[in-house]
């Protein structure tokens, strides 16, 4: 742990100043490693995802036999949603591989999605295609901001994820692909978080050491950026459309 800083002279004796403190103490941040779902972005809402789903598939559905199918599909397993309730035993091998391989990721959760009867033929590929859409997430009001803030100052950024499918279309379609440096996806470099690789395989492609890259997600996964050596901002992941609290990147990564 890095060294406190002593008091200043001009301080009463006993006094702590706390904000300069934790100036002293902070290393430098040149890079800011993002983990996606519940960090920069969120599935659409349950009800929604159901909705649209069912209307590719010829069917309009009112929004309380929505809410209830929605309900289920949940508790079944919804890719950028809880985890399941149980997964079958014929789906298992494809749910332990799920982030390292697209075909796995699909598998998975369009199995998990055909567990529920929804009496809509070709729902559970039309759940899981909505999942694969800039469409179906919403990113978060202050991702944007926050990624401007840093490209100004020069801060590079990455975004660390543990996924089945190519994330880069989203960020094009949201207009932010210009201030991303680097995708590290799971299923494209073979590692998954909390491996300390997938996090040094983030720095190596910044150029910047792990003891001079900020971590932040919303799960132990992303904390296992520590075992790396990168300093770590757990944030809890909101609901879609509000604000995640990524203004504290900032207070962390930008010089007072």
């Amino acid at each position: 742990m890095p060294d406190h800083a002593e008091p200043t002279q001009s301080s009463p004796p006993g006094a702590f100043d706390a904000a300069a403190n934790a100036r002293a103490s902070r290393r430098p941040v040149e890079a800011v490693l993002f983990d996606f779902h519940g960090t920069l972005a969120q599935v659409e809402e349950p009800r929604d995802w159901v909705l649209a789903a069912a209307r590719t598939c010829g069917v309009s559905l009112d929004r309380v036999r929505a809410t209830a199918l929605a309900d289920r599909l949940l508790t079944a397993g919804r890719a950028g949603g809880p985890l399941p309730a149980r997964v079958p035993p014929a789906l298992a091998e494809l749910w332990s591989e799920r982030d390292l391989y697209p075909h796995a990721h699909r598998g998975a959760y369009t199995g998990l999605a055909a567990t529920v009867d929804a009496g809509i033929d070709g729902l559970a590929d039309a759940l899981y295609e909505r999942v694969l859409s800039p469409d179906g997430w919403v990113p978060y009001p202050d991702t944007a901001p926050t990624f401007a803030a840093l490209r100004s100052a020069g801060v590079k950024v990455a975004v660390v994820s543990n996924i089945g499918f190519d994330i880069r279309p989203f960020f094009a379609a949201w207009g932010l692909d210009g201030m991303v440096d680097a995708y590290v996806l799971s299923y494209e470099v073979g590692r998954c978080k909390p491996d300390p690789a997938i996090f040094w395989r983030a720095c190596g492609m910044l150029g910047v050491d792990a003891e001079r890259a900020l971590m932040v997600g919303d799960t132990a996964a992303d904390a296992g950026a520590v075992r790396a050596g990168c300093a770590v901002l757990v944030l809890p992941e909101a609901e879609p459309g509000r604000p995640n609290g990524l203004g504290a990147v900032l207070d962390l990564a930008l010089p007072a």
